[in-house]
C-alpha cells in the first residue's frame, strides 16, 4: 500500500521562510550577475581559447608540411636534372616530368581528401 504521508507534501519548518527580504534583492542580483559572468567565462571563453591554440598549431603544422613538400619537389627536380644528360631539351624534360609528378601527387592528395 502507498503511504499517503510520504506522497502529500506539507510545508515543514525549514520551508516556511523560503522568500528573501526586500533588502537582500540587490545583493542577490549582484551575485546572479557575477555567477553569470563566471559561467560565461568558463563555458565559452575558455573553450574558445583552447580551440584557438589548436587552430594555431594546425596552421603552423600545415605551413611546415607545405614548405617540406616544396623542398622535396625541388630536390626531386634537381635530381632529375642531374640524372638526365646535358642539354636544353633534357633539362626541359626534367622540369616537365617533375612538374607532372608534383601535380599528380597533389591531385591524388586532393582526391583522397575529398573522398
Amino acid at each position: 500500500m502507498i503511504d499517503r504521508s510520504v506522497v502529500v507534501a506539507s510545508p515543514g519548518p525549514d520551508r516556511e521562510n523560503h522568500m528573501s527580504n526586500m533588502s537582500e534583492i540587490p545583493q542577490l542580483a549582484g551575485e546572479l550577475v557575477e555567477l553569470s559572468k563566471e559561467y560565461l567565462r568558463q563555458e565559452t571563453l575558455e573553450p574558445a581559447k583552447r580551440l584557438g591554440k589548436v587552430a594555431g598549431m594546425s596552421v603552423g603544422a600545415g605551413i611546415l608540411v607545405a614548405i617540406g613538400v616544396i623542398l622535396l619537389a625541388t630536390a626531386g627536380m634537381r635530381l632529375l636534372i642531374e640524372v638526365f644528360p646535358e642539354g636544353g631539351l633534357w633539362t626541359a624534360l626534367a622540369l616537365f616530368s617533375s612538374a607532372l609528378v608534383s601535380a599528380g601527387v597533389a591531385g591524388l592528395i586532393v582526391w583522397r581528401a575529398t573522398r
